[in-house]
């Protein structure tokens, strides 16, 4: 959602913005701009892509050691040039980037309209820096000052950067619900970033401000406020991420990439917090909260797309290996429902990049009615883990394709370890029953390892079903979750209508759909409900519908039956997801290819969904 990058420094700025942009390229945007100081204030923007913005420039004058960059994906007004970032104020002297929604900017406009204001665009985030002007005028306030008490005035999410034609040492960048890092570079240069990955190249030193904080960048020194006015020591922090694991390293897209990083994703995921020759977890979460664990009534788990799913899956791991009892909410709804929560309840808050606005809100509900708080998140540092009491890192490395897959395997790697863990503090599991199920969890990489093998497959079924407009993915039990995802990959890359379904209530209504046109893709391994989905298979066969099954290796009962099968390790229940969602992220991926869509950055979406 948005992208964010700018620059104060000796360098060049031009050139590490563009860089910057292209590597943001990944959270989904419709539109690209960059702003530089160079004797003046010159903006350069366009609808389409950064390499668009590339066309524009060319020929133009870039050289300046002041700049800042911007994706833009639409929410204020349609996606075009005059909508896209930077936003000039009227007097011309001033810039701005935002992501994020000014929720009252509609008031604002309407009282700078009437002290004769005029705007060129639809945003809100023009409003912004017309009232930041406004303020400078009105009482003659130095910029600083004006920014912090617009800031103050606005309702809703941002995080904007301004800069000055009058000061052209100063660099500006302040936050509220939307992420922003300052890198701190040498010789008194300073980066200001939507996340790390455009500034990994240059410095490892980052501070990520806070909520309702301001980040002053003036003549080589940074100094951080709130909007209150009160000066903040910056907690410098090294970034963990590396250039590599941005990069695609041979792979013709990240989504590809990613998906075959999986055995090293859950591997790294699981690392350390558990022994299977004692059956002892090491996870300070589980330590620091057993008394609560022991005590617990309900878990609540939050999430949206991807992360709801993985709740699913943990869902039944709670049930089935702790006994307790477990909600899964859309974070998106939860808190407009007026949920019951109660203070025995314990919430885990699912999310890749830990800064999901939804999620977010919903934890803050939850805190508010005295529930506790664990985050399950990918990226350190991030809102969610701050506004936790406790919780896991995924530890699967950055993940740039839009669509999620080693994100959502990490996920459900910690679930199960949770699930353990809380199952052993409650007694509901001898170490012996443990040891057992971590024996095979620790063999869950290699056998991840061992699925991609079915890549040239899902190229084959993907040549044979890439036109197909509708698919309907089947699974029961752990095979549900997993059901679900997989449909949700084919719609966010392939544009293909799926759903997923729990394979009994196929009879329920979508059977209906069911004819030689329809391809159904079927999780059937050998699990507690192998007979019954077997059943449903033949039902399916009997309607000529085209079934590819995912079964167990070896097996050759649903083979009889399926027009197409992939075979996968076996493993146990409770593991299925983490190595049956391969083929189906393959699969997907195959079919986007043959269509000819674009895999990594898929119309419409945004990998981080940092407003509502």
């Amino acid at each position: 959602m948005c992208g964010i990058v700018a620059y104060i420094g000796k360098r060049e700025a031009y050139p590490i913005l563009i860089k910057g942009l292209k590597r943001l390229e990944y959270r989904g945007y419709d539109s690209a701009g960059v702003a530089l100081l160079n004797g003046g204030l010159n903006i350069f923007k366009t609808k389409g892509k950064v390499s668009d913005l590339e066309a524009l420039t060319e020929g133009k004058h870039l050289t300046s050691n002041l700049g800042m960059g911007h994706t833009r994906w639409a929410t204020h007004g349609e996606p075009n040039n005059v909508n896209s970032h930077p936003h000039v104020s009227q007097n011309g002297n001033l810039a701005i980037i935002h992501n994020g929604i000014i929720e009252n900017y509609a008031t604002i406009k309407e009282e700078l309209i009437n002290r004769g204001h005029h705007f060129e665009s639809e945003t809100d985030t023009e409003v912004l820096i017309h009232l930041i002007e406004e303020i400078q005028k009105a009482s003659n306030k130095e910029l600083d000052e004006a920014v912090r008490i617009a800031l103050h005035e606005v309702v809703g999410a941002y995080a904007i950067v301004i800069i000055s034609k009058n000061d052209p040492e100063k660099l500006i960048g302040a936050r509220k619900g939307s992420p922003m890092v300052v890198g701190i570079g040498e010789e008194g240069e300073y980066f200001i970033a939507s996340d790390a990955s455009p500034i990994i190249e240059y410095t490892k030193d980052v501070t990520y401000l806070k909520d309702s904080e301001i980040a002053y960048i003036n003549k080589g020194k940074l100094t951080v406020k709130t909007i209150d006015n009160i000066e903040m020591t910056p907690e410098i922090q090294k970034l963990e991420m590396n250039l590599e694991a941005i990069e695609k390293g041979g792979y013709e897209h990240f989504m590809l990439k990613e998906i075959f990083e999986q055995p090293k994703s859950i591997g790294d995921s699981l690392r350390g917090r558990f022994d299977p020759v004692t059956g002892i977890l090491a996870m300070r979460s589980l330590k620091e909260y057993e008394h609560k664990i022991k005590n617990l009534k309900r878990i609540i788990i939050v999430g949206c797309g991807t992360s709801w799913h993985a709740g699913l899956v943990g869902e039944y791991l709670f049930e089935d290996i702790a006994r307790i009892p477990v909600e899964v909410e859309y974070a998106s709804e939860f808190r407009y429902r007026n949920p019951i929560i109660n203070e025995d309840d314990l919430v885990i808050a699912i999310s890749q990049s830990g800064e999901t606005a939804d999620t977010l809100a919903a934890i803050e509900l939850a805190k508010e009615k005295g529930a506790t708080i664990f985050g399950l998140c990918n990226v350190v540092g991030s809102s969610i883990p701050r506004s936790s009491h406790a919780g896991a890192y995924t530890h699967a490395g950055p993940e740039i394709g839009v669509a999620s897959t080693k994100a959502f395997t990490a996920q459900v790697s910690v679930l199960v370890l949770w699930a353990l863990g809380f199952a052993d503090i409650r007694g509901r599991l001898s170490k012996s029953e443990l040891s057992k199920i971590m024996a095979e969890l620790e063999s869950i990489p290699a056998k991840v390892e061992k699925t991609l093998a079915c890549e040239s497959l899902t190229k084959e079924l993907a040549k044979q079903f890439y036109q197909s407009r509708n698919f309907l993915y089947l699974g029961r039990g752990y095979g549900f979750p997993v059901a679900l995802e997989g449909a949700l990959k084919l719609k966010e890359i392939s544009y293909i209508h799926a759903e997923g379904y729990p394979a009994a209530e196929m009879k329920h209504g979508p059977i209906a759909l069911i004819d030689e046109e329809m391809p159904v893709v079927v999780i059937a391994t050998k699990s507690a409900n192998y007979e019954k989905v077997m059943s449903n298979i033949q039902e399916v066969k009997a309607r000529k519908g085209k079934v590819i099954a995912i079964v167990t290796e070896g097996d050759t009962k649903v083979s009889a039956m399926a027009d197409h099968v992939i075979e996968i390790p076996e493993t146990s229940d409770y593991l299925e997801p983490l190595v049956a969602t391969i083929p189906l992220q393959l699969l997907s991926y195959y079919i986007a290819l043959e269509r000819g869509c674009n895999v990594d950055q898929p119309r419409n979406l945004a990998k981080s969904v940092t407003v509502e």
